[in-house]
């Protein structure tokens, strides 16, 4: 059985040492989908909702997002982050808007949990700012796309 890197010996919960791995370059691309009506999806692409500008709002808030990854999830490290880049593609045949993240870094592990992070938290505020004319919005498939740096080297999901 594999060792499980984030317990220690006694089986208590422990942050992973990474101060020996070698700083390198680091991106990763998450994606999720917000599912909503057609009539929604037409007042949000003209900026006709009752909190604003949902995509400016939803797309600073997952930038925000990325930066804060180790006060929200527990034994994830702090990385200096270089870059955050988060898309929309509006799909009005479907009512959907998906989201793409990227996270960029130097340094000595992966930016993966970001990526997520931000991907999660632009479609929260997607919904959050559109819930007031749609009570039937899904969040979907949010997941990790590609990663790449380290010594796994670019793993592509999709």
């Amino acid at each position: 059985m594999e060792e499980l890197t984030h317990i220690d010996a006694s089986g208590r919960p422990r942050m992973v040492d990474v101060t020996e791995k070698p700083d390198t370059q680091r991106e990763a691309v998450a994606k999720c989908l917000v599912r909503m009506k057609a009539s929604t999806l037409e007042r949000l692409k003209k900026e006709d909702m009752p909190k604003g500008d949902v995509l400016a709002v939803a797309q600073l808030a997952g930038i925000m997002a990325a930066k804060q990854t180790p006060h929200i999830i527990p034994l994830c490290h702090s990385v200096l982050i270089g870059d955050v880049k988060i898309e929309f593609s509006l799909d009005e045949e479907n009512g959907t808007v998906e989201i793409t993240t990227a996270v960029k870094s130097l340094g000595k592990t992966g930016v993966e949990m970001e990526a997520l992070t931000a991907a999660a938290i632009t479609a929260l505020t997607i919904y959050d700012m559109c819930k007031a004319v749609d009570r039937r919005i899904q969040i979907e498939s949010l997941r990790l796309i590609r990663k790449s740096g380290g010594k796994s080297g670019t793993i592509t999901l999709e």
